[in-house]
């Protein structure tokens, strides 16, 4: 039984909607994966002049977005924070709230607004900097 053109034209396109679908489904599950990373991904404040002076390296990595820093401290206050690696997918960059942090010596900080997800990644990576080494 020979097949005809038009079958095979039909099974081909039905064939690359199916595969299309399937990595169509794959992405949308790995957005829910990354959004739900970012809203249960909590902040917390710490005394910053209860840190010992050094040079601190945190990272924080939600597959969409991913931060590493370098904090330095001295005498109790922040003195330079350096953002070694941003990867902020399709999100407006949010590099202004290290400046934010610096100035109000405070992890918790407002988020900018457009960037709240990478906003809220520098700051976790900042927060997992200063306390987890």
């Amino acid at each position: 039984m020979k097949l005809s053109r038009k079958k095979i034209l039909l099974f081909l396109i039905i064939l690359i909607c199916l595969i299309g679908l399937f990595f169509m489904v794959i992405y949308l599950k790995s957005v829910a994966d990354y959004q739900r990373a970012v809203k249960e991904t909590t902040v917390n404040n710490l005394d910053i002049s209860d840190v010992p002076d050094g040079v601190y390296v945190g990272e924080y990595n939600v597959d969409f977005i991913y931060a590493k820093v370098e904090v330095t401290v001295q005498n109790g206050v922040i003195i330079k924070i350096d953002l070694l690696e941003h990867k902020n997918g399709r999100g407006t960059p949010a590099e202004i709230v290290v400046d934010r942090i610096m100035k109000e010596q405070k992890i918790d900080v407002d988020t900018v607004s457009g960037a709240t997800n990478s906003s809220t990644v520098i700051k976790k990576a900042i927060e997992i900097a200063l306390t987890e080494n």
